[in-house]
């Protein structure tokens, strides 16, 4: 079965622009097929912008799974003296980021293809996800699991899913990994999870 965690390059383009408005500030972005929640900004990754922005943690950030771009841009918008990296292993979905870091007038961002955690080159103090649920659960707790080593010292790993999408066992994923979790927020059916990169935390114990 196909899904958007892939590239699908013969899925027929159908390219779409909407508007919304994020934490107070109208953002257009260009879908098209191919990609996660075209056409309209998901519940999920609104309540991951939402909430990661209200905790107003400094530094660097890593969007993992970007799709067309909504969480890392609105982000990187609302983080101008940051960097801001989004990766993603669909290219169309790069694509689409591109136009729409452009379209939105946004520059201190680097958009890059990646399978995960594969081709990024350096730690973070800030990593964020909406994890590709159709992907399976081994590719979300790889995601979980690999952060920790793409996190710098007391950098954080935040995530939105799925109370019915396995909100629980990434819970206990995190925990594993980085020996705490905190639920955020939950709102609709999603939960917002962050774990703390510590310092006697070893992730191989």
């Amino acid at each position: 079965m196909k899904h958007y965690f892939i590239n699908d390059e013969d899925a027929k383009r159908n390219e779409k622009e909407y508007q919304v408005e994020v934490l107070g500030k109208k953002f257009r972005f260009i879908t098209d097929t191919g990609v996660f929640s075209k056409g309209e900004l998901d519940d999920a990754s609104r309540l991951l912008i939402e909430t990661f922005d209200s905790l107003g943690l400094p530094g660097d950030v890593l969007d993992v799974g970007c799709g067309y771009g909504v969480i890392g841009l609105v982000l990187a918008f609302r983080r101008p003296t940051e960097q801001v990296h989004l990766v993603d292993v669909n290219l169309r979905a790069l694509e689409l980021a591109v136009k729409n870091a452009a379209l939105n007038g946004i520059n201190n961002v680097e958009l890059y293809e990646s399978d995960g955690y594969t081709r990024v080159t350096q730690p973070f103090m800030n990593i964020v996800s909406n994890p590709p649920i159709r992907a399976g659960k081994k590719v979300v707790h790889r995601i979980l699991e690999e952060a920790f080593d793409h996190l710098k010292e007391a950098g954080t790993l935040t995530i939105v899913i799925g109370k019915q999408h396995g909100a629980a066992s990434a819970q206990k994923k995190m925990i594993d990994v980085f020996g705490n979790v905190e639920r955020l927020t939950r709102k609709k059916g999603f939960w917002v999870l962050q774990s703390v990169k510590e310092k006697s935390k070893n992730a191989n114990q």
